[in-house]
């Protein structure tokens, strides 16, 4: 298996699983991640598992560029939008937020790696 396809395949469970975790900690309980946001991610993250398993380089490299997209933007917009309303008062990130934003940087990686090495064949 390729290192891009390897990377892609491990971003997807790490934003699979960080979908379901909890995203936002505050001193009051906990917000899971499918609660919100975090299933968005765990849904782009089935796209990416599909596109490591799909032979064709190009269509891979997609799916995983969207898992990126998704897993990167998601995350972020939930940290300035909490950010935006209380500050940083009262809660932290939690590590479903976290995963999720470390599976869409991996996914980011993967997915260059194998349109790069697509490119590097034709």
């Amino acid at each position: 298996m390729e290192p891009g396809r390897k990377r892609l395949l491990w971003a997807s469970l790490m934003a699979l699983v960080g979908g379901f975790m909890p995203w936002v900690m505050t001193e009051v309980g906990n917000v899971a991640g499918y609660r919100g946001a975090g299933l968005w991610v765990a849904y782009a993250s089935m796209l990416g598992l599909a596109g490591a398993m799909l032979p064709m380089r190009r269509v891979a490299a997609v799916q995983g560029f969207i898992l990126a997209a998704v897993a990167v933007a998601l995350p972020l917009w939930q940290v300035v939008h909490l950010f935006s309303l209380v500050g940083f008062a009262g809660w932290m990130p939690g590590p479903g937020l976290v995963l999720s934003l470390g599976g869409g940087v991996l996914a980011g990686v993967g997915a260059r790696q194998l349109w790069q090495q697509h490119r590097a064949e034709a």
